[in-house]
C-alpha cells in the first residue's frame, strides 16, 4: 500500500492557491489600471469638447476661425470612404477565405498564402499608406480621392476579415455540409444555403470591427496626402475629400486652445461612431448566433 504525505499535499495546495491569490490581484490591478486610465481619457475630452456639439459643429465647413469651425466636410467625407471601404473588404475577404477554406487544397503554397495573410494583420498602418500611396495614387492616377483612400483602408483590413471569415467558416458543422450534399445539393449550393449562413455571424462581427478600425485611422490617410481643410463635399469616389481623422489630427496642431477643445468635440463624435458599430455587431452576433 503506497504511503501518502498528507502534509506534503496540504503544502502544495497551499501554495498553489497563494500563488493563484497573488495573479488574480496582479491580473485585477492591471485590469483597474486600464479602466482608471481610459475613465481619466474620457473624462478629459468629454469636459473639454461636450460644450462644441452643437448644430453648428455638424452643419459647418472647417474653418481657420474656431467659434464657427465645424466637420460638415469631414463627417461626410468620411461616409463616402465607408461607402467604398466596407464593400470592397467584405467581398474580397469573405471570398478569399471560401476560396482558402472550401475550395483551396493543402500544399506548400497555400499554406504560404495563408502564413502570409496571418502576418499581414499585424503590419503597421503606414506601410499600407505607403503601397497605397504607390499604387492607388501614383500608378493608377487616383490621386488624393475618395476611391484612392478606400481602396487604401480596404487592403489594411483585408486580412483581419480574411481570419475572422476563415475561423467562422471553420466553425460549422461537419454534419450540415454532409447533410445538404446528401440531399444532392452541389458545393456550391451547400456553400450559399448552409455554410454562409451559419458563418454569418462571425464574418459580420470581425467585418464590422475590422471597419470600425479603418474609421479610425489617420496614418495611412497622411501618407497618401488627403488634405486637412475643405470647405466643399465630394460628389463622387473620385473626388477629393478629407476624413474625420484627419480634421481632427489638423485641429490637435493648433496652437490655439479652442483648436484643441474643438479636436475634444470630433473624438467624441468619433468614439460614438465606434460604439455604435461595435454594437451593432454585438447585436448581429447575438441575433444570429440564436438562430444558427
Amino acid at each position: 500500500m503506497r504511503y501518502i504525505d498528507h502534509d506534503a499535499v496540504e503544502k502544495n495546495m497551499s501554495s498553489r492557491l497563494n500563488k493563484n491569490s497573488i495573479f488574480k490581484w496582479i491580473f485585477f490591478a492591471a485590469t483597474t489600471f486600464g479602466l482608471l486610465v481610459l475613465a481619466v481619457l474620457l473624462y478629459r475630452i468629454l469636459t473639454q469638447g461636450f460644450g462644441y456639439l452643437s448644430l453648428d459643429f455638424f452643419t459647418n465647413f472647417a474653418s481657420r476661425k474656431p467659434e464657427i469651425a465645424g466637420i460638415k466636410a469631414a463627417i461626410v467625407g468620411s461616409m463616402w470612404l465607408m461607402a467604398v471601404v466596407a464593400p470592397v473588404s467584405f467581398i474580397l475577404g469573405v471570398g478569399t477565405a471560401l476560396y482558402l477554406e472550401e475550395y483551396a487544397k493543402q500544399n506548400k503554397i497555400n499554406n504560404f498564402i495563408q502564413v502570409n495573410i496571418s502576418n499581414l494583420a499585424g503590419v503597421p498602418s503606414v506601410v499600407f499608406g505607403l503601397l497605397g500611396l504607390t499604387i492607388f495614387v501614383r500608378v493608377f492616377a487616383f490621386g488624393t480621392s475618395v476611391l484612392a483612400a478606400g481602396l487604401t483602408l480596404a487592403l489594411m483590413i483585408l486580412p483581419v476579415i480574411i481570419v475572422a471569415s476563415q475561423e467562422a467558416i471553420r466553425s460549422v458543422s461537419g454534419e450540415l455540409r454532409d447533410a445538404s450534399f446528401g440531399m444532392g445539393a452541389t458545393k456550391w449550393q451547400t456553400i450559399i444555403r448552409v455554410v454562409l449562413p451559419s458563418a454569418i455571424p462571425g464574418i459580420l462581427t470581425g467585418t464590422i470591427l475590422a471597419v470600425s478600425r479603418a474609421i479610425g485611422e489617420t496614418a495611412p490617410l497622411v501618407v497618401i496626402g488627403i488634405p486637412t481643410f475643405l470647405a466643399f463635399l465630394p460628389g463622387s469616389v473620385l473626388d477629393t475629400f478629407t476624413a474625420l481623422p484627419m480634421q481632427i489630427y489638423n485641429w490637435t496642431g493648433r496652437p490655439q486652445a479652442e483648436f484643441q477643445d474643438l479636436a475634444a468635440a470630433g473624438i467624441i463624435v468619433l468614439l460614438a461612431l465606434l460604439i455604435l458599430m461595435n454594437a451593432i455587431a454585438v447585436f448581429i452576433r447575438n441575433k444570429f448566433s440564436q438562430r444558427y
